[in-house]
C-alpha cells in the first residue's frame, strides 16, 4: 500500500519565507571554535551594578515569582516616566502611555502589529538591525529600504521622499544608529519630520543607545520636535545602559490611543515580562545622574583604546557619536567580500567582528568597502589584546 509522504515545507507561511536570518551565529560559533575574541555581539563582558542584582534577587526571595501586571510593574513605568521628563521635560503617563515588554525586539513587534495591516509599507533606514524587516514581514507588511549615503552614512530627505507611495504607513528610525554609530543631526531630523508630517506617517523609534553618546550634548529625540510626539512610537530598553542584555526587558511609550493597541499585541505575544527582573530595574531606573556620566566615561576609555590602536595601525574607522559599536574600514587589506574577511580574521587573527553586509537586505549594499562592526562593550584588557592581535593582519594583494 502506497503511503503519501507529508511535505512539511509546503506548509511554511510566505511571511516566514520572507525572513532571512543573518549568518552571524556561524561567526560566533567560529569564534568559539578558534578561541577568538568575539566583538560581534553587543553583550557586555562586565557585571551589572550590584544594587540592580540585589533588588532582583530580593524580589525572588520575597516570592515575586508569578505573573507581573500585563503592562508592567507600576514603579518601573513611573520611573521611566520620570526619566523621560527629566531628560526632555515632556510627560508620559505611566498609567496610559508606557508599557513594559520583553526587550526592544518585542517592543518593535508589538508596535508594528498594532499599526500595520497586510500590504502596508514601512520605510527602514539601512543598514539596520535585522529584526526590523522581519517584524514587518510577520505583520504582513512590506519593508521598503532607504539606504544611508556614504561617506558618512547620512540620511537624505530626498531618498525618503523617493520611495513613499500611497501604501506607506510608517518609518522605523534608530538614533544613535546601529551599526554606524551615527547620531543624526538637526538637518537630517528635520528632513524626517517634514516627510512624516507631509505624508501623515508614523515614526517608530529604537532608542536603545540613547544614554551612550560621545558629544557634549545628548541625542535629540525625534518626538521632541514640534508635531512629532503624537505620531511617534518610542521603543527603548534596559539591556545596554544597565548591562543586562539577558534580562530581556524594554518599554514602549506612545499616546494613549496607540498604547491601547500596542498593549493588545503585547498581551498576546508575551502577556507580561519577568516580574523579579522588573523589580530589579526599578532600582536601575532610579539611578543618580552620576551613573550615566560614569557609564559614558567608561565607554570613552574603551573607545580610545581602539581609536588609538587603529590610528597606530593606519586603519580607518567611522567617527563614532553614540552606542558601543565601532565601524572599521578594512578595505586596504585587499579583500572583496566582507563576510569572507570576517571569517578569515576570526580564524587567522583571533578577532571576530560582524560584516556590514549582514545589516543590509540582499543586493542593496555595494561592495566598495570592507566594513566590520566591532562591539567594544568589553573589559579594557580585552580591547588591548584585540589591537595586539590585529597587528598580524597582512595585505592579501
Amino acid at each position: 500500500m502506497a503511503v503519501d509522504l507529508f511535505d512539511a515545507s509546503s506548509k511554511i507561511s510566505e511571511r516566514s519565507r520572507q525572513i532571512k536570518i543573518p549568518e552571524f551565529k556561524q561567526l560566533a560559533d567560529l569564534a568559539a571554535l578558534h578561541a577568538a575574541i568575539d566583538l560581534g555581539s553587543g553583550k557586555p563582558d562586565f557585571p551589572t551594578a550590584l544594587n540592580f542584582k540585589e533588588a532582583a534577587i530580593q524580589a525572588i526571595q520575597a516570592d515575586f515569582n508569578q505573573y507581573a501586571p500585563p503592562h508592567g510593574v507600576w514603579e518601573l513605568r513611573e520611573g521611566i516616566s520620570d526619566r523621560l521628563h527629566k531628560k526632555q521635560q515632556m510627560h508620559f503617563s505611566a498609567e496610559q502611555e508606557i508599557t513594559i515588554c520583553s526587550g526592544v525586539t518585542e517592543c518593535m513587534a508589538a508596535a508594528l502589529l498594532a499599526v500595520i495591516d497586510p500590504g502596508d509599507e514601512v520605510l527602514i533606514i539601512t543598514p539596520s538591525f535585522a529584526a526590523y524587516a522581519a517584524d514587518v514581514h510577520l505583520c504582513g507588511g512590506k519593508p521598503v529600504y532607504v539606504e544611508l549615503t556614504q561617506p558618512g552614512f547620512r540620511l537624505e530627505k530626498e531618498k525618503l521622499e523617493a520611495v513613499i507611495t500611497a501604501n506607506t504607513k510608517a518609518i522605523i528610525f534608530n538614533s544613535p544608529h546601529n551599526p554606524s554609530g551615527r547620531i543624526f543631526d538637526w538637518q537630517e531630523l528635520q528632513g524626517l519630520v517634514e516627510v512624516s508630517q507631509k505624508h501623515d506617517l508614523l515614526v517608530i523609534t529604537d532608542e536603545i543607545y540613547d544614554e551612550i553618546y560621545y558629544n557634549a550634548e545628548p541625542p535629540t529625540p525625534i518626538w521632541t520636535l514640534p508635531g512629532m510626539r503624537e505620531r511617534t512610537i518610542i521603543t527603548n530598553g534596559f539591556s545596554k545602559v544597565y548591562s543586562v542584555t539577558g534580562w530581556r526587558l524594554g518599554y514602549v511609550a506612545a499616546t494613549a490611543v496607540l498604547t491601547k493597541a500596542i498593549r493588545k499585541a503585547h498581551a498576546y505575544l508575551t502577556l507580561s515580562s519577568a516580574l523579579p527582573l522588573q523589580i530589579g530595574l526599578v532600582e536601575a531606573i532610579r539611578s543618580h545622574e552620576n551613573y550615566y556620566r560614569d557609564l559614558r566615561k567608561s565607554y570613552v576609555k574603551r573607545l580610545n583604546i581602539l581609536r588609538q590602536g587603529f590610528a597606530a595601525l593606519d586603519i580607518p574607522y567611522l567617527l563614532l557619536e553614540g552606542g558601543y559599536f565601532l565601524l572599521v574600514d578594512f578595505t586596504d587589506f585587499g579583500w572583496e567580500n566582507d563576510a569572507e574577511f570576517a571569517e578569515y580574521m576570526t580564524k587567522s587573527i583571533g578577532v571576530s567582528a560582524r560584516p556590514l553586509s549582514g545589516f543590509y537586505p540582499e543586493g542593496i549594499l555595494s561592495r566598495q568597502k570592507i566594513w566590520l562592526r566591532l562591539a567594544f562593550c568589553k573589559e579594557e584588557e580585552v580591547l588591548q589584546e584585540v589591537i595586539v592581535r590585529l597587528k598580524k593582519l597582512k595585505n592579501k594583494r
